[in-house]
């Protein structure tokens, strides 16, 4: 199974900024042994397409409807208008600021889908359902509302992100990352019989260069979805040759 590392640059960047995104490529090209997209803004997604190279561009949203009298919204159409080839779905960011539900996440993944877009599915407990031990419980929860129940392995990517180890620095430790990827793998089969075994399933949570390579060392952990790090190429590119490692 091919390792996938996706750069989610949230609410940043402008212009100047596709700097780093042709150094990304660089290192893209460089290791075609892996699969390396990013996420920047709308704003820059015209702009990021023609000089992305070997690297996938997609979208950090979408909206389930085509078309219609949603203001300020994109639908995936949109999207795949602007060269994208993937989209996040169900941030824990969205699901905290915006209150998005399970149902929601899989309406917008399954127009996403629909678009021929690729949907990243995320998702993940807060600190303290981790507390409670009520983690593995709610991904589940979350994985049996959010998966769109024709997903395949072409057009579906999991993410597990813990909500509180996000932009904190903190990270679960190896054998709690290890365990719910496990646990996701065979909620996946479940869900979605042999497609579910191969579907990537991505680690989300402080990736960075110092602890990459120990992450994507679990089994079942195929990629990771990164947030700060993916930023400049200073701090993602290890994360890029740390992945050409294990999958060599």
């Amino acid at each position: 199974m091919r390792v996938l590392i996706a750069g989610n640059w949230k609410m940043n960047g402008s212009r100047p900024m596709l700097a780093e995104l042709d150094r990304i490529a660089e290192a893209a090209a460089a290791h075609p042994e892996v699969d390396v997209a990013i996420a920047p803004p709308f704003t820059l997604l015209a702009d990021a397409g023609p000089r992305a190279g070997h690297v996938l561009i997609g979208g950090q949203d979408c909206h389930p409807a085509v078309k219609g009298a949603h203001t300020g919204c994109i639908s995936a159409d949109m999207l795949v208008e602007m060269g994208a080839r993937f989209v996040i779905c169900g941030h824990s960011e969205r699901r905290a600021e915006f209150g998005e539900s399970d149902a929601l996440i899989q309406a917008k993944a399954t127009a996403a889908q629909a678009a021929g877009l690729i949907a990243i599915v995320c998702v993940g407990e807060d600190e303290p359902e981790r507390d409670e031990g009520r983690a593995v419980p709610v991904v589940a929860a979350e994985l049996d509302g959010s998966v769109p129940p024709a997903s395949t392995a072409a057009n579906l990517v999991v993410s597990y992100e813990p909500a509180w180890a996000i932009g904190t620095g903190r990270t679960p430790t190896m054998a709690q990352i290890c365990g719910m990827h496990a646990m996701i793998r065979a909620k996946l089969i479940q869900l979605l019989d042999e497609e579910g075994a191969r579907v990537r399933i991505l680690y989300g949570g402080s990736v960075n260069p110092a602890n990459a390579a120990q992450i994507l060392a679990c089994e079942d952990v195929n990629g990771a979805l990164i947030g700060g790090a993916s930023l400049t190429a200073e701090t993602f590119v290890p994360i890029i040759k740390a992945a050409a490692d294990i999958a060599r």
